[in-house]
């Protein structure tokens, strides 16, 4: 039997009445969907049934560690205190700080009570986290130093703060923030079970995509948790159409431990990492920053058995041969990577030089819940290049530019529909209206599904870099540019990185009898924008930028004339 063979046998038994990825279908709110029978139905139910009470490890953050009995306590005297000041169910919290366990014991604690938590991006601007505070209209905000200061530096906020105060700020002029340590001192008590139906809203994340602010994604329990447990699916599939690979895992009898570098703000920090670890136990080790060499450091001191992460952070492990010693090999198991346009040479690297090992891949999107199509195992070496296998809880088409759906093989732009779809853009009905058409979401990628089911990922419509994992629109960008005085014109597109697989290049005009330096220019959009939303290139040009007879900037010929 081959491979395509022996994975449709596989997924027919697993997905077979009776059998433990059974599909059903599913009424909501008027439509019909396919959906896992045996899912989890809502957040706090999934905290729960991940309790445990033992002292082995969980979680690893510098110095810090904490067992799992630690961290489900704390959880519980977080929990408590946001029930005693009236934090209730549906009520939004705010998490604003870096990767570390008070993150997830925030989270965790706000989901366990029928809360919604909002996590925010740890990188933002002062600015652009107000805004996003604006959008979601928290009852809470729970942050460390560095982001209190950033939210509290113009006008500051009134509301309950529970602070993480690892840089000692003077906060006594505002009485309605709480320690940190506090809440986890709260003396727990058995709080009563919410009332959740699957419909209502479980999670707010932000996502850029092409617009010039961040959109705040709203998504339902039933399409988390239904996403949760398709993560479950395709390691089932993975592993029972890999089980030589697996075998040679499982002899090294070693606690699966995970190292995680992708931002918890992010739909595959949260879902595939944080969640997977949480469900099925497994240590997580989380770096302060990324760095290829401490990040090998760690897979020795912790034994690291898995690592996901975005493509050039891949690449940099690939290339440090560090990485390939047998310190690091004796326990690594399994590497995992983003699935859109992925550099052929990190794939020919992560086939040669990893041939005993998992290494896995996925396409997704935070609208859907990172659920369209994943692989991991002998999949990904059948067929490398693609992004995986089709989710069967989504369906998921091409479709050319009039709307026609094409058939296998054919270029389009990839649309979604099932039901893990976010329910849509909060405060933002217009956008949800231009991505959300019939019930299907229309990505703006560009790809197409192969006779096997498999999905290709091969351009991007929207105007967006993808920098070291971190989407950033260029719209945004150019408008800041553009609030130079001096400046005219401007342009910004990304170029090939190897470092962080998209750098953002900048090309402006200035207004005539203007003059600026590129020094000048790199600290104005410094003071506006996050760190890693600043352009690596500048090029101020004497002519004006090339546009078409309708005006529009035409970016690829200014990307020809700089550099080919």
């Amino acid at each position: 039997m081959n491979l395509i063979d022996a994975t449709a046998h596989v997924k027919s038994q697993i997905m077979a009445p009776g059998g433990p990825f059974e599909i059903v279908d599913k009424q909501v709110t008027g439509q019909t969907f396919k959906v896992y029978a045996n899912a989890p139905i809502n957040l706090s139910q999934v905290v729960n049934d991940s309790r445990r009470t033992d002292d082995r490890n969980f979680l690893v953050y510098k110095e810090q560690r904490l067992t799992f009995k630690d961290f489900f306590e704390q959880v519980d005297s977080m929990a408590t205190w946001m029930h005693a000041q009236k934090i209730t169910q549906g009520d939004r919290v705010v998490i604003a700080m870096r990767n570390r366990p008070e993150w997830i014991i925030a989270f965790c604690a706000a989901a366990l009570i029928g809360a919604v938590p909002a996590p925010l991006n740890s990188f933002g601007t002062g600015q652009e986290l107000r805004e996003a505070i604006a959008i979601i209209e928290p009852k809470l905000i729970v942050c460390d130093s560095t982001r209190w200061l950033r939210i509290n530096e113009k006008t500051p906020w009134s509301g309950k703060t529970i602070l993480l105060n690892d840089l000692q700020v003077d906060v006594n002029e505002q009485a309605d923030t709480t320690s940190f340590g506090d809440t986890i001192l709260c003396v727990a008590v058995k709080l009563p079970m919410p009332q959740i139906n699957e419909t209502d809203p479980a999670l707010v994340l932000f996502t850029s995509g092409a617009s010039s602010k961040a959109k705040a994604v709203v998504s339902s329990h039933l399409a988390v948790c239904q996403s949760l447990f398709n993560i479950d699916y395709i390691s089932a599939v993975s592993a029972m159409t890999s089980p030589q690979t697996v075998a040679k895992i499982m002899e090294k009898a070693l606690v699966p431990t995970l190292l995680t570098a992708v931002p918890l703000f992010h739909v595959s920090g949260l879902h595939a990492q944080l969640f997977s670890a949480l469900r099925a136990g497994r240590r997580l080790i989380f770096t302060h920053k990324w760095e290829v060499a401490s990040a090998i450091e760690l897979i020795k001191q912790e034994q690291v058995t898995q690592f996901n992460g975005a493509p050039s952070m891949v690449m940099q492990l690939l290339r440090d041969p560090d990485f390939h010693t047998p310190d690091v090999m004796k326990t690594f198991g399994g590497l995992g990577f983003g699935g859109s346009g992925l550099p052929t040479s990190l794939i020919d690297s992560a086939l040669s030089s990893l041939d005993e090992h998992m290494i896995g891949v996925g396409f997704g999107m935070t609208e859907t819940n990172g659920v369209c199509a994943a692989m991991a195992g002998e999949l990904f070496r059948h067929k490398p290049k693609s992004s995986g296998l089709l989710s069967p809880i989504m369906e998921t088409r091409i479709c050319s530019p009039e709307g026609l759906v094409l058939a296998n093989n054919e270029l389009g732009e990839i649309c979604m529909r099932g039901v893990c779809l976010m329910d849509g853009y909060l405060g933002n009905d217009a956008a949800t209206s231009e991505t959300l058409k019939s019930g299907w979401l229309h990505s703006g990628d560009i790809g197409y599904i192969d006779d096997d089911g498999f999905l290709y990922i091969v351009d991007r419509i929207k105007d967006v870099i993808i920098r070291a994992g971190e989407n950033i629109s260029t719209a945004e960008v150019e408008s800041c540019l553009l609030e130079h005085p001096k400046v005219d014109e401007a342009a910004v597109f990304g170029i090939p990185d190897e470092e962080t697989g998209e750098s953002i290049v900048a090309a402006v005009s200035l207004l005539d009898n203007e003059s600026l330096t590129e020094a000048e220019l790199r600290n104005h959009v410094t003071q506006h924008l996050a760190k890693y939303k600043v352009p690596a290139h500048l090029h101020i040009v004497t002519s004006k930028l090339p546009r078409n007879p309708a005006g529009k900037l035409l970016k690829n010929e200014l990307k020809k004339a700089l550099y080919v």
